[in-house]
């Protein structure tokens, strides 16, 4: 594994975005918690919804590499900030080279993605992980997309979740306010669900439905 994670960093965008990782002692920092989570639940199928240069679906296709039951990751960005996502043919190298080879990647919007023929094939989510476009109004929509597919023991992952913020991801022109916390500070007042907030870094919020499994 720490030989693994030596040549994911090798690629110095790996390690921004806000999970805590660390080069210089191998420390995948919050993504070790996305790594066991999905080493324990094992799931088929998670769905990452976003991602700078992939790093979540990298470790979440890593850890599903390493469980017998193996599995598959849906990974929906449609390449707003650059054009890095658009070359399915380097896209797909991306990966490949990294060592994971069960990343499935959708050029789309998560609106696009639910009118699709992938998502009705969809099984059980056992993972779902946001970290897209994070306005209160597209948080809310990715959701409430993926919530009906969840699995009886699935949990639901937000990145970004440890504070407002303005954001300029996509240039100063189009600047706009980070606003995931506000939506999980919402399903915190559904009594059917737990809500664990780390807010380190720039935070993560696990949700779940107990009584489910």
């Amino acid at each position: 594994m720490h030989e693994w994670i030596a040549r994911l960093f090798d690629h110095p965008e790996l390690l921004q975005m806000g999970h805590l990782q660390r080069a210089e002692d191998r420390n995948l920092g919050l993504g070790w918690i996305y790594y066991g989570l999905a080493r324990t639940l094992r799931p088929q199928t998670v769905v990452v919804i976003g991602s700078y240069r992939g790093f979540v679906p990298l470790v979440l296709g890593k850890a599903l590499t390493d469980n017998l039951e193996g599995g598959t990751v849906s990974f929906v960005d449609p390449s707003m900030v650059d054009d890095f996502w658009k070359d399915p043919a380097a896209v797909e190298r991306w990966f490949e080279e990294a060592g994971v080879s069960n990343v499935r990647h959708h050029a789309m919007t998560t609106q696009q993605f639910v009118e699709s023929s992938a998502f009705r094939d969809l099984g059980p989510v056992g993972i779902l992980f946001i970290d897209g476009y994070h306005s209160f109004e597209q948080v809310r929509f990715d959701y409430e997309s993926f919530r009906g597919k969840l699995a009886a023991d699935g949990i639901v992952l937000f990145h970004d979740s440890a504070r407002a913020r303005t954001s300029r991801m996509y240039g100063d022109a189009r600047a706009y306010e980070h606003r995931v916390k506000d939506f999980v500070d919402l399903l915190k007042r559904d009594p059917d669900l737990q809500v664990m907030d780390l807010p380190y870094a720039d935070g993560v919020s696990l949700v779940r439905r107990p009584g489910r499994a």
